[in-house]
């Protein structure tokens, strides 16, 4: 099913998602799963567009080079795979390129020398660091539709939502014991 919306007196998109599927009637716990659901691939959808078209990057990479500048002293091909949530190999291709093109920089971890440590280079910085306002730019263009209370409100609804999530999730720990 589509969704059409009317962004101007003459431009009409029709997103196709997740929510429309569902009957009016369905669960509300079920319509908002997947609104966030619907809301979460349409920005990530945006983004990974305007990384590529703007900055010649997918997301992966920008992730990757995110991770990275949160960690000055560079982590393990382990550590960023758990960081990022994707297998070791998903994150070797990654760093490959990221490393050909001179953005990060690979060697041996003295701690473990079964292991490789990843940096930023210096260049990898400089790059990363243009980039994070022009993403975040991009991001501030598609709340634009809402008022400063409105992004807000969201925000605190979001990090009570976040907190159930977790709570339902320990009680489910706690009863599987």
């Amino acid at each position: 099913m589509t969704d059409v919306l009317k962004l101007a007196e003459n431009e009409v998109i029709e997103v196709q998602d997740k929510e429309t599927a569902v009957s009016p009637e369905a669960a509300l716990s079920l319509r908002i799963w997947l609104r966030l659901l619907t809301c979460s691939n349409l920005i990530e959808r945006e983004i990974r567009s305007r990384l590529v078209r703007n900055l010649d990057i997918t997301l992966p990479q920008f992730d990757v080079l995110a991770q990275l500048e949160r960690d000055h002293d560079g982590m393990t091909m382990s550590q960023l795979s758990q960081r990022m949530m994707v297998t070791n190999g998903n994150v070797t291709g990654l760093v490959d390129r990221l490393t050909r093109e001179g953005l990060v920089h690979r060697e041996a971890d003295p701690d473990d020398r079964r292991s490789n440590r990843v940096s930023l280079t210096p260049a990898g910085r400089a790059k990363f660091n243009k980039m994070v306002p022009i993403h975040h730019g991009w991001l501030e263009d598609m709340l634009g539709g809402l008022d400063k209370d409105s992004i807000e409100q969201l925000y605190d609804h979001l990090k009570g939502l976040k907190t159930s999530i977790l709570e339902a999730k320990q009680k489910s720990a706690n009863n599987q014991k």
